[in-house]
């Protein structure tokens, strides 16, 4: 924790003096980065940040700033996680390697899809993936149109995440409404809510497909995104 000689009066001793190892950015962000994991990305304060470096909050202001832009550095961080697939892949294959890697790297930091799908990390941090998903888009015939694309697959697979964290931050609602939903299964008179109803039925009483039920939604709306992409690039 931070030292105080604000009791005896004297000036306050260096971190060196103190035995203490010096802060950098890097180590603030570290920090950060580690209480994203347990906690997520909005769940942690600054002063909580300082006391996770023994530090003062001053010092996490003048190494990085506020805490928005601690939350920025956390992001580009994650996002640097990324690994960027092999660019004579199809592009279609290209963006579900992609997206596939950042939904797993996202779930591991709850709370940073949401952030990146409403500001994106740093042009600095994002630049590698983007610069080649967009030539990769432009070669494929999407042409002005390839950063609309992208931006496209990149924010629906953010949400689809972004949704994730929120269930698990609500587990017993969602149980409620998954149950709900399940009791209209045998209702003849509205076969729409009875087939829905199935299926939410079979995620209660079918652990192994209940465990897999996110991974097969992000996959079927990044494919059919890109279904819709490819039609639209015949057209």
């Amino acid at each position: 924790m931070p030292t105080s000689s604000s009791r005896t009066g004297r000036s306050p001793r260096s971190r060196s003096a103190a035995g203490l190892p010096a802060v950098t950015a890097g180590k603030v962000i570290d920090a950060a980065v580690a209480l994203t994991i347990e906690r997520g990305l909005d769940n942690w304060t600054l002063r909580q940040l300082a006391a996770a470096i023994g530090a003062y909050p001053a010092v996490v202001y003048h190494h990085v700033g506020d805490r928005d832009a601690v939350a920025c550095a956390v992001l580009d961080r994650v996002v640097s996680q990324l690994r960027v697939p092999d660019e004579t892949l199809p592009w279609q294959e290209w963006f579900v390697e992609l997206l596939t890697d950042l939904r797993e790297v996202l779930r591991r930091h709850p709370g940073t899809a949401r952030r990146m799908a409403s500001f994106g990390p740093s042009p600095e941090a994002a630049a590698p993936t983007v610069d080649l998903g967009v030539r990769i888009l432009t070669d494929a015939g999407f042409g002005d149109e390839s950063p609309l694309a992208y931006t496209l697959l990149t924010t629906t697979a953010c949400q689809f995440v972004a949704l994730e964290d929120d269930r698990d931050g609500s587990l017993a609602l969602r149980l409620g409404n998954t149950e709900a939903y399940a009791a209209y299964r045998d209702r003849e008179d509205l076969p729409g809510m009875a087939a829905h109803g199935r299926a939410m039925h079979e995620l209660l009483t079918d652990p192994d497909r209940a465990a897999g039920y996110h991974t097969r939604m992000f996959d079927f709306a990044i494919r059919r995104c890109l279904d819709g992409l490819t039609r639209h690039l015949g057209a």
